[in-house]
């Protein structure tokens, strides 16, 4: 089933300029209540004047990647991106960027932080145990950021885990979006604090039923998943913030919350974080990158070739999923086991420097 796709509104003014004469949106599905949404034609991009907006990541691959393939579908719309990213990590991204004249790298100098590698960009250039080193590195970012609209003069900034970010753009007259790219049903079940606590940390036991009015009460966790999210909710992310409320504040102060998704299948989820925030919650739709147009290596036509259609299998675990040996080994195996032929790409596993 395919998501709508709406545009951006002409007047910010009305309701955080999220909520104009038209229910559309920056080329987002936005989740109101039925009753609220009166059928009329979408604006097309003639008749909307461009944004200027600022796009902000965590300092993740996992994070620039999407916001940078969500910048590329609202510069299709006209829109101006000013897209802040370390200096480092431009020349992973160029290549990706299909609108240069309208989406604009803004590169910044990360600060250095004790413990941390002097060349460490982003998450990819460290262990997990590091990661909330990386988040006060983002943190102390602050005061830079602070300067920058006064070149950009964006109307809107999209970021996703500063949680200072809202307070500094209301100070400069900025309207703020939180876009999460995780599902927003891992949000609306593990994220809220309408979960009755009585003043205490919540248990296992709270956490094994769905907090009073979620959509959904098909989910079920292991033991061992329970243990886990409970934990997670007190683990320090930078700065010593826990992580669970650096979310949780950013949440409760930005203008609007926006999730990599489609309302056929978010649509509920979406609807319920609208009346636990009190606040426009938008979905982006599919964010698909445009398909490759290099042609395959004649190496991998051959060896393709060889098979069956449709019969090979594919593992990537990504940039940022380095294995242990164990851990490689398992997968192989088990990939092997599956009788089927199998191609892996995989990083170096940790403590290696080739994969060979």
């Amino acid at each position: 089933m395919r998501s709508a796709v709406w545009v951006l509104p002409v007047d910010l003014a009305s309701y955080l300029g999220f909520v104009a004469a038209s229910p559309n949106l920056w080329g987002l599905d936005k989740v109101r209540n039925k009753q609220q949404q009166k059928p009329q034609a979408a604006m097309d991009t003639a008749s909307a004047a461009p944004l200027r907006i600022a796009i902000f990541p965590w300092l993740a691959m996992g994070h620039l990647t999407p916001n940078l393939h969500f910048s590329n579908k609202l510069a299709q719309r006209g829109h101006k991106i000013s897209f802040i990213l370390p200096k480092g990590t431009q020349t992973k991204l160029q290549h990706l960027n299909l609108h240069p004249h309208l989406i604009t790298f803004v590169l910044i100098t990360v600060p250095h932080v004790d413990g941390l590698p002097h060349d460490a960009e982003t998450t990819s250039d460290l262990p997990f145990s590091l990661f909330p080193l990386l988040a006060t590195v983002l943190d102390r970012t602050e005061k830079d950021i602070e300067l920058l609209p006064r070149d950009m003069k964006p109307q809107i900034v999209f970021f996703d885990f500063q949680f200072w970010l809202p307070n500094l753009a209301r100070s400069l007259g900025i309207k703020s979006l939180m876009y999460i790219i995780v599902h927003p049903v891992s949000l609306a079940y593990l994220g809220n604090r309408r979960r009755k606590s009585q003043g205490r940390e919540l248990t296992e036991l709270d956490l094994m039923e769905p907090p009073q009015g979620f959509p959904d009460s098909c989910i079920k966790f292991q033991p061992h998943e329970l243990r886990f999210l409970v934990s997670v909710r007190k683990f320090e992310f930078g700065s010593g913030v826990f992580l669970y409320d650096r979310l949780h504040n950013s949440l409760s102060m930005v203008d609007a919350i926006g999730f990599k998704g489609c309302k056929e299948i978010d649509g509920p989820y979406a609807e319920y974080l609208e009346k636990v925030y009190g606040k426009p919650v938008l979905l982006s739709g599919p964010l698909l990158p445009e398909p490759p147009n290099a042609t395959l290596e004649e190496k991998w036509v051959a060896w393709l070739g060889g098979f069956n259609p449709s019969s090979v299998i594919f593992c990537a675990y990504g940039s940022e999923s380095p294995l242990s040996q164990n851990q490689f080994e398992e997968l192989l195996l088990g990939l092997e086991l599956t009788g089927f032929p199998f191609l892996a790409a995989l990083k170096p596993l940790d403590g290696f420097e080739s994969i060979e």
